[in-house]
């Protein structure tokens, strides 16, 4: 069956909920949802029940806008005041370990490619090309795994992978780039190499800080009536950033992260429905992309290259990221052996390395299909591999610890305008003992009762309210002078 007009919506729906669907499930039994995406697009793609989409520049069109969105909701959940101790580490593994990464699984191809009872020869520039297409861990798969999960992590690892997945693609797609270019034009100098990935992270960077700063100062000054339309303008602003800084031959998606960053760690009118639009905006293209690569690629291709392939996944996995990993964190004496191993081990590959591959196909480099369908292999591998035992291998290495409770049970946010606190209070036997009404009991000066919930019963409170045991407390306090000071 062919997209058509008339059919895309009807397709569209049913991938949509079949994929849901199947996450959920997926996700009791610990499978990353992201994988399951790309096996429900697999399932109804050409080789399955015959959707046919073969349309790789279109693709790279859909991959290009989903990460331009997946790239700034992930910086705006970046925090400076978590990744300032850890900026260094993270900054080294984004540039310097996806260049080891991409050298020596690069060389590992080209001496595997050369072995007789291989299907495959790729010279050395092409093997480079392959490895940097898949250099970088994926965004789109850390973030949500790390977040579905819920995992905590000891010795602030989390807010160091979410740095080094957010801020590693653009090295990966300025070094494939750049190598589709100088196998096309047969040789470029190192010159303007070098020249080329200044150009690229200068104006990324600049560009992304400037448009995040205005970003901020549009969603703070332009009064609008309709309070929906504020996310609105701010996805407006993101595909604006992403192609404006493409135009000036900077990189897109390094300017889209950092503007993430710059909005995320400013106030901001109306936060909670930005985030809350963000937040399913993310899910929706994560799910179309997964699906979209999904229906693109051809299984039966895979399989011919399924050997050379697992090959060279279990190379990156057990070799490849490790060596690169350990190299990068030799001068930061303090991440614990336990903390590298962990790293090394989270180094997921998902629908970035795709994209990344459709971009040889597009530019018809000789030997892409090769590229390509080694790159889909390898992803699986990784999310299946890597995506399924992050918990067992954080607990392995006990480096995981309970999830700090955030927020309150009542799902109340206040402005941020407001220096208060909202918290929830559970009412104890031990404290009905001590004061059965809440005129007795003994709240912190600056503490208020907002609501008491009784089962499913919500009462506006007051001093003589006889208490349950079992009923929540909705609190509301003055932040303290420590918390005002961080939040500054």
């Amino acid at each position: 069956m062919i997209f058509t007009a008339e059919n895309t919506l009807l397709i569209g729906s049913i991938l949509l909920f079949v994929s849901i669907v199947v996450g959920k499930t997926g996700y009791r039994f610990g499978v990353p949802t992201l994988l399951l995406f790309l096996v429900v697009g697999m399932i109804f793609g050409s080789d399955g029940l015959g959707l046919q989409f073969h349309n790789a520049k279109e693709a790279q069109f859909i991959g290009m806008v989903a990460l331009s969105i997946i790239l700034f909701s992930g910086g705006m959940d970046t925090k400076f005041r978590e990744i300032k101790p850890i900026l260094g580490p993270g900054i080294v593994l984004s540039t310097v370990g996806v260049l080891l990464t991409a050298l020596f699984t690069g060389l590992f191809i080209w001496w595997l490619s050369g072995m007789s009872w291989t299907n495959i020869y790729l010279p050395i520039t092409t093997s480079l090309l392959l490895a940097a297409t898949m250099s970088s861990t994926d965004s789109a798969s850390v973030f949500a795994i790390l977040r579905s999960q819920k995992m905590n992590l000891k010795h602030n690892l989390r807010p160091m992978l979410e740095l080094e997945s957010g801020s590693n693609d653009p090295m990966a797609y300025m070094l494939t780039i750049v190598l589709t270019q100088f196998i096309q034009s047969a040789g470029m100098g190192v010159g303007a190499i070098v020249a080329s990935f200044l150009i690229q992270f200068i104006v990324g960077a600049a560009t992304g800080y400037i448009l995040g700063k205005l970003a901020i100062l549009m969603l703070n000054k332009l009064n609008i009536d309709n309070q929906a339309l504020y996310p609105i303008l701010l996805l407006a602003f993101v595909f604006f950033t992403f192609s404006i800084t493409d135009l000036l031959k900077g990189n897109g998606y390094l300017a889209v992260y950092i503007a993430g960053m710059m909005v995320g760690n400013n106030k901001i009118m109306h936060r909670k429905e930005i985030y809350t639009f963000m937040d399913g905006l993310t899910w929706l293209f994560q799910i179309i992309m997964f699906l979209c690569l999904g229906l693109l690629v051809n299984p039966h291709e895979m399989l011919e290259v399924a050997v050379v392939a697992l090959l060279i996944g279990v190379f990156m996995i057990v070799i490849g990221r490790p060596l690169s990993v350990f190299l990068c964190l030799l001068s930061f004496r303090k991440i614990t052996m336990k903390s590298r191993f962990f790293v090394s081990w989270v180094g997921l590959r998902g629908a970035v390395p795709i994209i990344f591959a459709t971009y040889p196909v597009v530019a018809g480099v000789e030997g892409s299909n090769i590229i390509f369908n080694i790159v889909f292999f390898i992803t699986i591998v990784s999310l299946v591999v890597q995506g399924t035992t992050i918990s067992f291998a954080a607990r392995l290495l006990h480096l995981s610890e309970p999830l700090e409770k955030t927020g309150n049970d009542f799902g109340v946010e206040l402005p941020e305008e407001i220096d208060s606190d909202l918290s929830d209070m559970t009412v104890t036997r031990e404290m009905l003992e001590e004061a059965d009404t809440l005129k007795d009991m003994n709240l912190p000066k600056g503490t208020l009762v907002m609501i008491v919930k009784r089962e499913d019963e919500f009462l506006i409170p007051n001093g003589t309210l006889k208490l349950h045991e079992g009923d929540k407390l909705l609190l509301i306090s003055e932040k303290s002078k420590d918390e005002k000071t961080e939040q500054a």
